[in-house]
């Protein structure tokens, strides 16, 4: 192996440079892919602990609470992803208003373990009013807007988790919708991805998020026409802030 490419592993969990047993990769290369696949795999079909997702939250005192979407299980979330965009309707009803102009959204999408280890520390570090926080199950990224118009909020921000990745089973991500209604589209929304340790910090995220919601509340807009100038002049920051 070359010194650049053991450099290049120093700095990247991507597959690089494993090596060849033959026609096949060395016993140790592929134990790893195999494990690796294991975990993406059980991501996508653990269950979220809605319990411990709310103990969660009320230990940094943020009351939740708890929806599902139209997918009664887990096998029918993922042929009829439909079913995973709309809310029950007793749940709809169930749902508080005018509690805020952002609400915050918590789904498991398709990795459960994404929200479990990060959504809590993800809205504790934005140090902004977040209550309730609604926890929806079976859910995708347009439930947000189903439960967002159902309550009456001006923004709708969905935190879920992530298909995985062969080197990332818990990213998570966040979507920001501006006037969430059902209907819309990804090209109206923000996107944070990548949320995770080895990613995107828990920090880093909850101020780029912050960045957004403050940009979306002056700009009155999110999606393509509100660009990430996180890092714009002194004079920008000053006018959204």
């Amino acid at each position: 192996m070359t010194n650049a490419v053991s450099m290049l592993r120093r700095f990247t969990a991507a597959r690089v440079a494993l090596g060849r047993a033959g026609n096949g990769l060395p016993t140790q290369a592929h134990l790893a892919f195999q494990a690796a696949h294991a975990a993406a795999r059980d991501a996508v079909h653990a269950p979220l602990d809605t319990a411990a997702l709310q103990a969660a939250f009320s230990a940094i005192g943020i009351d939740s609470v708890v929806t599902h979407s139209l997918a009664p299980d887990r096998r029918t979330y993922l042929l009829r992803p439909d079913l995973g965009r709309r809310l029950r309707d007793s749940d709809r009803d169930a749902l508080p208003s005018g509690l805020g102009e952002v609400v915050f959204v918590v789904c498991d999408g398709l990795s459960a373990v994404a929200v479990q280890r990060h959504a809590a520390p993800l809205i504790a570090a934005m140090a902004r009013s977040a209550a309730p926080v609604v926890i929806a199950e079976q859910g995708r990224v347009a439930l947000g807007d189903d439960i967002g118009a159902a309550m009456g909020a001006a923004a709708v921000a969905v935190l879920i988790g992530e298909r995985p990745g062969l080197t990332a089973a818990d990213s998570m991500g966040v979507y920001l919708t501006w006037h969430p209604a059902i209907g819309r589209t990804d090209a109206e929304r923000n996107c944070i991805s990548n949320i995770r340790p080895e990613g995107l910090p828990i920090a880093a995220a909850a101020a780029k998020l912050t960045w957004l919601i403050t940009a979306m509340q002056h700009m009155r807009l999110t999606g393509v026409a509100l660009k990430d100038e996180q890092d714009s002049t002194p004079a920008q920051s000053a006018l959204l802030n």
